[in-house]
């Protein structure tokens, strides 16, 4: 039908019966002259409200005589498209609309309401009028069901459009994977029994065989008559002469379906607007199954997902063994396809063969003994898949002629349908899952695609159950490592027995005197001198101790300090009896848990040192360096103290309460990682600036830990306060551990990183003596003295040995300006000389006191002395500044070696 504006554009009016065609009326429209009763058309009033008038019979003759009702009726009747026209423009839609209800109700039509009874109105298009709102939510419910298919969504499509155009009944047919139509719904009891398939999509058959082929909506008032379709309707019926037929497309023009709506005998036919109401409706199709199929996409994957999340919770929370992972994952593998049984079998690559342990996890009362199974992979469904790598979806196992029926053959069980798959792992297969028999039918394409997925979760369950197995034995392999090494590392039974047969002197004299030498003491004895220490600081708090385990842990001990020239045996001796000597002397107010692990920490400060320092352990890629980052041999240190603690009867701490042993294994542990020079500064400041200020407490346990730090630091040190024939001993010790550092940097990377451990630079020593003694020794004993006034013999001794240092400083420092004036006076004379005059060398008178000086005073760099053991060395020149408190340069400074002989001679020939 053309557009009722076009007609009125192209056509004329004729005049109405009765009127005279006066010139002043043809100019004015033909609507000015009509008045029809109830309704205003006065064209100048507002198209958008027209106004009720109630004109009388005798007005309206008195200006046309010989219109009457008839005469309008026959007029709209021959002009509809004038009607239309002036409907548009001068009737309101609500009055359109009430036309329209009543013309309903007259019908037999009910009136369209709401849930809650009231008028369902909608402004957009009058078609919605005729839909109860109910349909739209089950059309809302039914894209929100995972359980929703096509048909039935566009059943309840079909059924709100047919009741959208007031149709007597339709018909809903899908296309298949064939290409054909088949009957998915029928709204009506009274249509013959129609056959499920149509036949394939094609023309001059039926209506909706024509609609599918040519993807066109239909509108035909003669269905018996019209050769497009001479079969008529797909479902017969006797009485459908109106029908429309809606094709449901696809995005890409795909056919979907038709939609066949049809009224009966008797009934108005359907008109051009109600088709469009039709297709109107009928468009959404392809969206809202589109919605449908993505939401239950969506839904699939998520609960997917959640089983997947499930599986790997429970798979990687709970690696035990290898068998424990398969057994979990052919029970999820199960639950995900629905099968019946399943099967894991994994690649022997070395013998190109299938192998599983544990096969066809099924009913627990068939009691199939678990054993191992293994073939070629070559042969069967699994080998197939193993070398091929491709998916096998096997809906009768023994039609199949990859299948291997002697696997049935030694479980005793009847294989059906098989889904099979591969299991990779870093691109290679690694396994072969197998399912078998679909307890609701067959597999399908659905559960290959969550299988795959969950295969890859198989890939890494097995991966990481082979690395926890390897673990696992690696882990026992270092046990038993750790039981033969801790056999060799703790004292035997015999070194045992020889020292409990040596009796603990009650008294020691001179043992509490600050310039007492430990290096005196025979490498033998030194064990009983610990003890008798370790004793003293036991009963003088009446804690209880096991002389048998304090003997094994002091033997042990010394059994793990290696044989290097200064951080040994002897080195951690002597910086426990200093600590022991502070201990007695001063008047301290520690508590008896941290006295004991003070003395307990000197004593293992040390233990397993290599001679190298921290710096040293992190260039060289030492494993320990991997392992602690900062502090590294000190962390070590520890560590090994703890070690031996926990062997058999070798814990001297048994007789304290969890807490105690709590806390004194902390305050080991502070203690041991204060004799790191890197840490001493900030230490040392924090205490200095608490003592000037006068607000230290010794109820405070942050103020006493800072006074144990520097407590550990001046012991570890105590070598620089000793006398001084005892303390250059010391350094030529020192020096030659350095030395050997320095043989190692010249090696591995061709030169020495600092000076002071170069051999050739020995000449350096006693200004580098003068700078450690300055900037580390003498604060760490001032901060000392200033709390603990009792150890003021540390300062007196570390400012006697500086005087000495100085000397041999700038007696060194004289001959280098002597030296370089030499060569200045040289340089002038060749200048002057008009020829080169060769001149003999000029030797010294006395070279040989010299000589001797410089050989037997061995350097020791300040750049080294931020080390880790916080050993006794040289540390800067006292013209230059102190180091950097970060830095890494630390210095392994050495206690001189059992084999030293401390004597008067020595002192005479330095």
């Amino acid at each position: 039908m053309s557009s009722p504006v076009r007609q009125m554009t192209h056509r004329r009016l004729p005049p109405l019966p009765g009127v005279a065609p006066h010139r002043r009326q043809m100019q004015r429209s033909p609507a000015s002259d009509m008045v029809i009763t109830g309704v205003t058309c006065n064209p100048g009033l507002a198209p958008h409200h027209s106004t009720r008038s109630v004109h009388s019979s005798s007005t309206m003759y008195a200006r046309s005589p010989d219109l009457q009702p008839d005469t309008v009726t026959q007029f709209l009747f021959d002009n509809p498209d004038f009607l239309d026209t002036f409907v548009s423009q001068h009737v309101h839609e609500d009055r359109i609309r009430q036309w329209s209800q009543r013309k309903h109700r007259v019908q037999g039509h009910n009136a369209v309401t709401l849930t809650n009874g009231d008028l369902f109105k909608d402004q957009r298009s009058n078609w919605k009028n005729c839909v109860q709102s109910k349909k739209w939510r089950i059309l809302q419910d039914l894209t929100k069901d995972n359980t929703t298919n096509k048909a039935r969504v566009f059943t309840e499509l079909a059924a709100c459009a047919a009741e959208s155009v007031n149709a007597d009944g339709h018909n809903l047919y899908l296309v298949d994977d064939q290409n054909q139509l088949f009957l998915a719904s029928k709204s009506s009891k009274n249509q013959r029994a129609p056959s499920a398939c149509l036949g394939r999509i094609e023309p001059r058959t039926s209506l909706p065989a024509y609609v599918a082929f040519t993807k066109e909506s239909v509108l035909t008032n003669s269905l018996l008559g019209d050769p497009r379709f001479p079969l008529g309707l797909g479902v017969e019926s006797d009485r459908g002469v109106s029908a429309i037929a809606v094709p449901l497309l696809h995005g890409n023009n795909a056919i979907l379906g038709v939609v066949e709506l049809y009224r009966n005998y008797g009934r108005v036919p359907f008109s051009p607007e109600e088709e469009e109401v039709a297709d109107m409706m009928l468009v959404w199709a392809d969206i809202c199954m589109e919605y449908v199929e993505m939401y239950n996409s969506m839904m699939k994957q998520r609960k997917l997902n959640d089983f997947l999340l499930a599986v790997t919770k429970s798979i990687f929370q709970d690696i035990v063994s290898m068998d424990t992972v398969i057994m979990k994952i052919m029970n999820y593998a199960k639950k995900l396809v629905i099968a019946d049984r399943a099967s894991l079998f994994l690649v022997d690559t070395k013998s190109s063969e299938l192998y599983a342990r544990i096969f066809d996890t099924g009913r627990v009362e068939e009691h199939i003994p678990q054993k191992e199974i293994r073939f070629p992979m070559d042969r069967g469904v699994a080998g197939h898949v193993a070398s091929s790598g491709e998916v096998l979806n096997i809906a009768d196992a023994y039609t199949d002629s990859r299948f291997n029926r002697d696997v049935d053959l030694q479980t005793g069980y009847r294989t059906k349908s098989i889904l099979c798959m591969p299991i990779y792992n870093r691109g290679n297969i690694i396994g072969v899952v197998q399912m078998v028999n679909k307890i609701d039918g067959v597999f399908t394409k659905a559960d290959e695609e969550s299988f795959e997925t969950f295969a890859i979760y198989c890939g890494l369950a097995l991966h990481h159950a082979k690395l926890y197995d390897k673990i696992r034995r690696s882990e026992q392999k270092y046990r038993v490592a750790v039981e033969v090494l801790s056999y060799h590392s703790q004292c035997n039974d015999e070194e045992y027995l020889v020292t409990k047969q040596v009796p603990i002197p009650s008294d020691i004299p001179d043992i509490l005197d600050y310039d007492y030498s430990p290096w005196a003491i025979d490498n033998d004895h030194k064990p009983v001198y610990v003890l008798y220490m370790m004793r003293d600081i036991f009963k003088m708090h009446s804690q209880r101790f096991d002389l048998d385990d304090m003997i094994r842990f002091t033997l042990t001990v010394r059994k793990n300090y290696r044989n290097v020239p200064y951080h040994n045996w002897a080195h951690a001796f002597s910086v426990a009896h200093a600590m022991f000597t502070v201990i007695k002397t001063s008047q301290h107010r520690f508590t008896p848990i941290e006295c004991l692990a003070l003395y307990v920490a000197c004593l293992c400060h040390d233990l397993d040192h290599r001679g190298k320092t921290n710096a040293f352990m992190v260039k060289s890629a030492s494993p320990l360096a991997a392992i602690y980052s900062t502090s590294t041999m000190e962390h070590h240190h520890f560590n090994h103290t703890v070690t031996i603690l926990q062997n058999e009867g070798h814990n001297i701490f048994k007789h304290l309460t969890s807490a105690e042993y709590k806390q004194i294994l902390s305050d080991i542990r502070h203690c041991i990682l204060a004799t790191d020079l890197a840490l001493f500064f900030s230490n040392r400041s924090r205490l200095q600036d608490i003592a000037d200020k006068g607000e230290f407490s010794w109820e405070s346990a942050e103020h006493r830990r800072l006074v144990m730090a520097n407590s550990m630091t001046a012991a570890d040190l105590c070598s620089m306060y000793k006398p001084w024939n005892l303390q250059v001993q010391l350094v030529d010790v020192i020096m030659e551990e350095f030395w050997q550092q320095g043989d190692q940097e010249k090696v591995k990377i061709g030169y020495v990183q600092n000076p002071i451990m170069d051999r050739d630079k020995v000449n350096e020593l006693p200004e580098s003596q003068v700078g450690f003694l300055v900037g580390i020794c003498l604060p760490c004993y001032e901060v000392m003295a200033q709390i603990l006034p009792e150890t003021k013999p540390m300062v007196n001794g570390a400012v006697a040995n500086l005087k000495k240092w100085r000397e041999l400083a700038d007696k060194e420092a004289r001959e280098k300006e002597k030296e370089n004036e030499e060569k200045e006076k040289e340089k002038q004379t060749d200048e002057n000389q008009d020829e080169v005059i060769e001149e003999p060398p000029v030797k010294t008178e006395n070279p040989s006191d010299d000589v001797k000086v410089t050989s037997e005073m061995t350097p020791s760099s300040v750049d080294y002395a931020i080390d880790d053991s916080a050993s006794d060395t040289s540390f800067l020149a006292a013209d230059k500044p102190l180091p950097d408190l970060g830095s890494d340069r630390t210095s392994n400074i050495s206690v001189p070696s059992e084999k030293t002989v401390l004597s008067s001679k020595s002192d005479e020939s330095r």
